[in-house]
C-alpha cells in the first residue's frame, strides 16, 4: 500500500467513529495504530522515492546549468570570431578604398601627362608643317618668278 491509500483509510476510520455529544468520537484505536505503523513502514519508501526525485531534479538543474554555460561559451567565442572577422572585413575594404583612389590618382595624372606629351608633339608638328607650308609658298612665288610668262620676256 502506498502512503495515500493509508490516508485514505484513517480517514475512513475517523469517519466511521462513534459520535458522542460534546463534538467527540469514539474509535478503534488498534485500527487507527495498525494504520499508522503501516504508515511508518511505508514512509521510508516514500522519502527515498522523494530524496530520489529531488537528488534527480538537482542533477537535472545541475547539467542544464553546466549545458547553458557551454553555449553561452560558445556564443561569446563565436562572437568574437565575428566582430574579429568582422573588423578585418572593415581593415579590408578601407585598404582596397586606399588602393583604388591610388590607382585612380595616378591613372588621371599618367592621362594628363600623356595628353600634354601629344598636345606637345602635335604643336611641334603645327609649326613644322606651318614653317614648311611658308617655305613651299616661298618656294612657289620664286618659281613664278623665274619663269617668263609669255608676253615678258
Amino acid at each position: 500500500m502506498n502512503m495515500d491509500d493509508l490516508l485514505e483509510q484513517l480517514d475512513e476510520s475517523l469517519d466511521g467513529g462513534m459520535k458522542i455529544p460534546g463534538k467527540r468520537t469514539l474509535i478503534d484505536t488498534e485500527k487507527i495504530r495498525a494504520i499508522v505503523d503501516d504508515m511508518r513502514m511505508t514512509m521510508p519508501t516514500e522519502v527515498k522515492q522523494a530524496k530520489g526525485i529531488v537528488a534527480d531534479r538537482a542533477d537535472i538543474i545541475t547539467s542544464a546549468k553546466r549545458e547553458a554555460d557551454s553555449i553561452i561559451r560558445a556564443a561569446e567565442e563565436r562572437s568574437k570570431a565575428m566582430v574579429a572577422q568582422e573588423e578585418i572585413t572593415k581593415l579590408a575594404q578601407a585598404r582596397a578604398s586606399e588602393i583604388i583612389a591610388t590607382a585612380q590618382a595616378k591613372s588621371r595624372e599618367m592621362r594628363k601627362a600623356a595628353q600634354d606629351f601629344v598636345d606637345d608633339i602635335m604643336r611641334r608638328i603645327d609649326e613644322g608643317i606651318t614653317a614648311n607650308l611658308a617655305e613651299v609658298r616661298k618656294t612657289r612665288v620664286s618659281l613664278k618668278q623665274q619663269i617668263p610668262t609669255p608676253g615678258n620676256k
